[in-house]
């Protein structure tokens, strides 16, 4: 099975993207990051990539006069490495339904929390005011509904009696940085795929509407 290409959006630190160079390092992984693209330079997910030896691709959403040609752009830029995968690794813009277009059913997000709750910022702070019991992250397909995507799999986390926003947001990054590099790998093993009818299939089974649950040790 020849590797998949995966192009890889960033807008900040880029510790989701880490976790997958890192997975692709270790042999889990088929596929290759063929350019990390950030809308801000100097954010030090480009110097991940470059420490990786990753092309990087920068463009700055400022420069442009709307969103329609800013994603027309960064299309442009991100087709000349013919990906395979397009893995959104906190890139902080809202796409163009044309842009998703171009991409559906090869396009990844990881959101923090266990969608559909809480879409939308502030995740962590919200769900500990709700008084939620469990917290999380999910990996899902990128549709044109905000963080409204079918669900490919989700972490479920404890909320402590002594969490804060910040000690929350801590153990779900821990999570994200085991699930995302594992929806990957799915991807470019073939067995997860986002079907016509708009569930997602892992291996020959569809999966329920929460997605593969991803249990911590």
């Amino acid at each position: 099975m020849a590797e998949k290409r995966i192009v890889v959006m960033i807008s900040g630190s880029g510790s989701n993207l880490q976790a997958i160079i890192d997975a692709i390092a270790g042999g889990h992984i088929n596929g290759r990051i063929a350019a990390v693209l950030s809308n801000k330079a100097g954010v030090f997910g480009l110097e991940r990539a470059e420490k990786a030896g990753i092309p990087q691709i920068v463009i700055d959403h400022k420069g442009f006069e709307d969103r329609e040609s800013f994603d027309a752009a960064m299309i442009e830029a991100m087709d000349a490495y013919q990906p395979d995968l397009i893995v959104m690794a906190g890139f902080m813009r809202i796409l163009s339904a044309k842009f998703i277009q171009h991409y559906q059913g090869r396009m990844l997000n990881i959101h923090p929390s266990l969608l559909p709750k809480y879409k939308g910022l502030n995740t962590h702070q919200r769900a500990i005011e709700a008084g939620d019991k469990q917290h999380g992250c999910t990996v899902h397909f990128v549709t044109e509904e905000l963080d409204g995507g079918p669900l490919a799999i989700q972490a479920p986390i404890d909320i402590l009696a002594d969490d804060t926003a910040d000690s929350l947001q801590q153990r779900v990054h821990s999570a994200e940085h085991k699930i995302y590099p594992l929806a990957v790998e799915w991807f470019c093993a073939d067995r997860l795929q986002h079907t016509a009818s708009g569930q997602v299939q892992l291996d020959d089974s569809i999966l329920p509407s929460e997605g593969y649950q991803f249990i911590q040790e």
